[in-house]
């Protein structure tokens, strides 16, 4: 299955143990993680400028990431969708990689509850529905 991860997930993955780290191993080991250029830009930045993570345990996380991920071009999408302009680049994901989940702490996101067709879910409920099904 399909699923874009959010920046903030993927950042907890590394800078603290526990649910998104567990989350995230999921989605390595049994679904298609997509992200774009800009997913990945966020994550070096925040990994580098505010969790002060090292330069080379940083960029030896993006390349694992980048090598277990599709990296798609997010489609435009009208500014009314959502209430942050800067979450159009995760909705802008779903039509051209057909995901069908988001997984995220973002509350703007997350009241929209879905989009297209993906459930767009926080990374507790991703991981319920997973485990068990």
């Amino acid at each position: 299955m399909k699923v874009i991860i959010d920046a903030n997930v993927a950042i907890s993955a590394v800078a603290a143990r526990g649910l998104c780290e567990s989350v995230m191993e999921l989605c390595l080991e049994q679904h298609q993680i997509i992200l774009c250029k800009e997913i990945i830009d966020d994550i070096r930045e925040k990994l580098v400028k505010k969790i002060h993570g090292p330069q080379t345990i940083v960029d030896d996380y993006l390349k694992m990431l980048l090598s277990c991920s599709e990296i798609h071009v997010p489609e435009n999408i009208r500014s009314d969708i959502c209430r942050d302009p800067d979450d159009k680049i995760i909705l802008g994901l779903v039509k051209p990689s057909n995901a069908r989940f988001i997984i995220t702490g973002d509350k703007d996101l997350l009241v929209l509850g879905s989009y297209l067709s993906a459930k767009i879910v926080s990374p507790r409920q991703f991981w319920n529905e997973n485990i068990n099904s």
